[in-house]
């Protein structure tokens, strides 16, 4: 019965050796990889097992719109063209990483000799890209007691950046609560945004802010920036406020006295520009220079009447010329 055991166990063993011999199989050391921009990185593929002398050896990209040749007959292609290489048997190294050979890469080795013929694994590369100086907004000034926000941009680096803020060299903690300087600050700080909002300015606030953008690939920063904290003068506001409501008024008044003196009269009259009166029922109007001249004709006549050589008054003939209308 233990021959019969040991026999079974030598039988599946060779079998298993057999079909182990005539299957292609690959492994890697690493199958998520990273590396920091324009350095070199290896895309491990080692061949654990082969009978094929000459297998046929492919890598791929893998990105949203589809995969594309890295490396095909025997030669590399696409956007690694000068910058990687094949290291036997097959691992891929790229000697000048950049941010966008981060993808999904493919090794797939074709051995036809073989009784299981094919094997690929998948290793997924990451380029990590240093951030870049951020753009900081520090309000010059703000009013005590109101609110302010701080803002860093970063848009260059990957993964993405975190933030940190400093007041006069000091960093800024997420929690004000935990640090006894900030401990009286109304401010909530957001890391992943790299917005800092006081909702109540203290004059403790007052100082030079600057910003952190960091990842795994380092970190870069911004030059300070002085945020001031000043009073608001009500008293001085009111002031002015009641002294240019009396000087509204003190030209108001002016302009009505001015009304009714007649200095903005729009009409003068004079002689020369006369306007009649309005004429009543009756009553004829005549200009001022011939109402004169009818006055002196009709005083020469009279006189001529009297002046008659008897001394009695004489008859006239002819009548008294008529006012004209």
């Amino acid at each position: 019965m233990a021959i019969t055991r040991l026999a079974c166990c030598l039988t599946l063993l060779s079998t298993y050796c057999y079909f182990t011999v005539l299957a292609v199989v690959l492994r890697s050391n690493d199958n998520s990889p990273w590396t920091n921009e324009f350095e070199s990185i290896e895309l491990s593929c080692l061949i654990e097992s082969i009978s094929t002398t000459n297998p046929r050896i492919e890598w791929k990209k893998i990105k949203n719109e589809g995969p594309s040749y890295v490396f095909f007959d025997k030669k590399v292609s696409g956007d690694l063209e000068n910058r990687a290489k094949i290291r036997e048997p097959a691992t891929l190294v790229i000697t000048n990483a950049t941010r966008s050979d981060t993808a999904k890469y493919r090794c797939e080795v074709t051995a036809p000799d073989d009784q299981k013929s094919f094997d690929e694994i998948l290793i997924n590369l990451v380029v990590r890209v240093k951030p870049v100086v951020p753009k900081c907004s520090v309000p010059k000034s703000v009013p005590f007691g109101k609110s302010a926000e701080l803002h860093c941009v970063e848009d260059e680096g990957f993964p993405k950046s975190q933030y940190q803020w400093f007041k006069d060299k000091e960093e800024i903690p997420e929690d004000p609560k935990a640090s006894l300087k900030f401990f009286n600050s109304s401010y909530t700080l957001n890391s992943e945004s790299g917005t800092l909002k006081f909702s109540a300015v203290r004059k403790e606030d007052a100082g030079e802010y600057f910003c952190r953008a960091k990842n795994d690939a380092g970190h870069a920063e911004c030059g300070p920036q002085k945020m001031e904290v000043y009073d608001i003068d009500v008293v001085g506001i009111a002031l002015g406020v009641v002294v240019v409501v009396l000087v509204l008024l003190c030209i108001t008044v002016g302009i009505c006295c001015a009304y009714k003196r007649g200095y903005f009269a729009s009409q003068k009259q004079n002689g020369n520009n006369y306007k009649a009166p309005a004429k009543g029922d009756g009553v004829n109007c005549v200009k001022t220079e011939d109402v004169g001249r009818g006055e002196r004709l009709t005083g020469e006549l009279l006189s001529q009447r009297h002046d008659g050589s008897d001394g009695s008054p004489r008859r006239l003939t002819t009548e008294s010329p008529q006012v004209m209308l």
